[in-house]
């Protein structure tokens, strides 16, 4: 496989548990992209330093939008691929996204949860067709885009929650995602930690709140 024109920009904040699984994953993802930028929101656990020998580690203001248009700002590629920590992304998927898009601005990937059983195959299920149906992204979805597009909308928003969910609503007005069917892995332990139910609640709840227009900030409270 040949190396793309794609950078890979992944924000990152005291990650030290799983720093050992994530430098293991962009190693084997490191040769088929133009480069991998990863941003540090001011890690205190000597996450940063562990990646910084592999890596180009570049330090932001905490906050996923701020450390991704920091990572932005630095890519070399002509498409951007915004990948969490807790995402598993391969080579394969970065060939389906570079064969799939080339006749789109941004798109996003299917989602799997890393969990067994079916209630983890339900919520799976609903976050796709949700976002198949309303051509809203989340960044759980591994977002990429066009560099110059990217730009064009001036990035994500400064705001410590919904970000993705805005830079959506904003991007679809001028292009339709590529929903991509392909699935990549993350992880389930928010919903390990506090309920299946009670988590689903809680983000419809969110999210319908900042559809009526409640700031981000009053949601990242919330959400914490």
């Amino acid at each position: 496989m040949n190396q793309f024109n794609v950078s890979v920009v992944v924000p990152v904040f005291n990650e030290a548990e799983q720093v050992t699984s994530l430098v293991y994953r962009l190693t084997l993802l490191k040769e088929y992209v133009k480069d991998i930028i990863v941003v540090d929101g001011g890690s205190d656990d000597g996450c940063d330093v562990t990646l910084a020998k592999q890596f180009t580690v570049i330090k932001s203001q905490k906050g996923r939008a701020n450390q991704m248009n920091a990572g932005a700002q630095h890519a070399k590629g002509t498409w951007l691929i915004f990948l969490h920590a807790d995402t598993q992304f391969n080579s394969s998927q970065l060939r389906a996204m570079v064969d799939q898009a080339s006749l789109h601005q941004w798109g996003r990937f299917n989602v799997q949860l890393d969990a067994k059983g079916l209630g983890f195959r339900i919520i799976e299920w609903f976050i796709n067709q949700r976002s198949r149906l309303t051509g809203v992204a989340t960044g759980d979805q591994c977002i990429f885009v066009r560099k110059r597009f990217f730009d064009s909308l001036n990035g994500f928003k400064s705001i410590p929650l919904m970000e993705d969910v805005d830079f959506s609503k904003r991007a679809k007005k001028l292009a339709p995602p590529k929903c991509l069917k392909e699935s990549v892995i993350t992880s389930a332990r928010r919903w390990q930690k506090n309920g299946l139910l009670k988590t689903v609640i809680l983000m419809w709840q969110l999210r319908y709140a900042f559809w009526r227009g409640v700031s981000p900030e009053t949601l990242a409270d919330r959400y914490r």
